[in-house]
């Protein structure tokens, strides 16, 4: 991976923490699939959650960037978005048929888009979709989620991962 894995700096504007954040922990999320098999990215660790995988992360992940940046916040469309359907249940997280290695390619173009629109708004300005309640949060209120969801299953992988392969770390 090429990224350097490194924290925004110690004085830096809001903005720049703020993604500096949220694009260590999106490394990190890429990190963690790293030399993984098909099959590995597949297999389910936790008995109880058989759709947390590294695949299903990484899905979960991607329509989650989506939804808060491009439909909620920019008022875009819920057609096709499997965060907006009832059944089957947790439909986000179904990756069957995609190859891992796109996964994580579509999870990092998303991530792209997702700092693209950050860039070009102000971080007081509220999401506009007319339908969900919560495209009333402000971009930095989207922001400050995404860096906890993005976090949470950042921790997820650390313990998939391990269950795994044994793999470890945080860098």
């Amino acid at each position: 991976m090429t990224s350097p894995r490194s924290r925004p700096p110690f004085v830096a504007d809001e903005r720049t923490q703020l993604l500096g954040w949220l694009d260590l922990q999106r490394d990190i999320v890429r990190w963690k699939a790293e030399g993984l098999t098909e099959e590995q990215a597949r297999q389910p660790v936790l008995p109880a959650s058989p759709l947390m995988t590294v695949a299903g992360i990484l899905s979960h992940l991607r329509w989650v960037e989506r939804t808060w940046f491009e439909v909620l916040f920019l008022g875009g469309s819920t057609e096709g978005n499997p965060q907006f359907v009832d059944e089957p249940e947790d439909a986000d997280m179904r990756a069957e048929g995609v190859p891992l290695e796109r996964l994580v390619e579509e999870y990092r173009a998303q991530c792209a888009v997702s700092n693209a629109i950050v860039a070009e708004h102000s971080l007081d300005e509220t999401g506009r979709h007319p339908d969900v309640s919560s495209s009333a949060a402000t971009l930095r209120w989207m922001l400050l989620h995404m860096l906890e969801e993005t976090a949470r299953h950042a921790g997820h992988l650390d313990a998939v991962r391990e269950l795994l392969d044994g793999r470890v770390g945080y860098w």
